[in-house]
């Protein structure tokens, strides 16, 4: 025997078989929003790791150019 679904509104507890298939359909849409909220919220921390990472990586590929220009200047300058 399955137990009944049970959706949790404002903290109340009903029972799938009272609700209108008006608020069964707004229940799922909730919850289907929920997982994605959830889901693009969980991609958007690789996102901004992978961001950093690639911005870390700018950063230092122009340091070491800057490098390399200002040891040739000073070559240059001897």
């Amino acid at each position: 025997m399955s137990e009944e679904s049970v959706v949790s509104i404002n903290g109340t507890e009903l029972k799938e078989s009272s609700m209108t298939n008006e608020q069964k359909y707004f229940a799922r849409q909730v919850q289907d929003l929920t997982n994605k909220k959830s889901r693009i919220e969980f991609e958007l921390d690789q996102i901004l790791a992978s961001l950093k990472v690639f911005q870390n990586a700018l950063v230092d590929t122009t340091k070491e150019i800057a490098n390399e220009i200002l040891e040739t200047k000073k070559k240059e300058s001897k």
